[in-house]
């Protein structure tokens, strides 16, 4: 008769899982929809990474959170607007969306308007920020500048 030999699978460190399961139950693993899901984690997260004494259960659940907070940014496009001019936004939202002079001035009709507005030595037009709006899927007034700040060079 031949013996098999059996792996002998160490059991879960419990500590590890009753971390974690504590974690999910304050804040279920799962695609967050509304901005309220995304503010609850958001603002879990930030108190866990700022730890340095996370358990590995704790450790597994921040990734985790991590990609489902970022999975919401994708979809939502969050970024955070303040102290930001028209042409930053401008600007990221073309990096995003791999976009360079050539996509923005077929969507202008012009390179070289696209051209001017990027290097700040023109503002977006009105027609402009609605375009824009409309391709990117965002509120026009994103594209408005704020009293006292200016897109343009020099000024």
């Amino acid at each position: 008769m031949r013996h098999r030999a059996t792996a002998v699978r160490p059991k879960p460190k419990l500590a590890c899982r009753d971390d974690y399961l504590a974690l999910v139950q304050r804040l279920p693993l799962r695609p967050l929809r509304t901005v309220t899901e995304y503010e609850t984690a958001a603002q879990l997260l930030d108190t866990m990474v700022l730890r340095a004494d996370l358990s590995d259960g704790e450790k597994d659940y921040v990734e985790a959170l991590s990609v489902f907070i970022e999975d919401f940014d994708r979809r939502n496009n969050v970024f955070d607007t303040s102290g930001r001019t028209p042409l930053d936004m401008l600007k990221h939202l073309m990096e995003a969306n791999d976009w360079d002079v050539t996509a923005l001035g077929a969507l202008f009709g012009s390179k070289g308007i696209a051209s001017e507005i990027l290097r700040g030595k023109r503002s977006l037009s009105k027609s402009h920020m609605f375009k824009l709006a409309e391709r990117f899927d965002v509120d026009p007034g994103l594209f408005l500048e704020r009293p006292g700040q200016s897109n343009l060079e020099g000024k």
